[in-house]
């Protein structure tokens, strides 16, 4: 999680290299990188602001 988190931060191209102020608000822990990677689509392929409160909100 913190290489990940290192990697937005660092100056790239792409959409999270324009800014180096990401940050941990939320994680879930998985045994593979594959579990990890697919939940981590489908809490982005929601695209729902009030699904992604109501996890931070637990």
């Amino acid at each position: 999680m913190q290489e990940r988190l290192r990697k937005h931060n660092t100056n790239h191209k792409g959409y999270t290299g324009k800014a180096n102020d990401w940050c941990i608000v939320y994680f879930e822990s998985y045994k593979t990188k594959t579990e990890a990677y697919s939940r981590e689509r489908e809490i982005k392929g929601k695209k729902s602001r009030v699904y992604i409160e109501k996890l931070l909100e637990q």
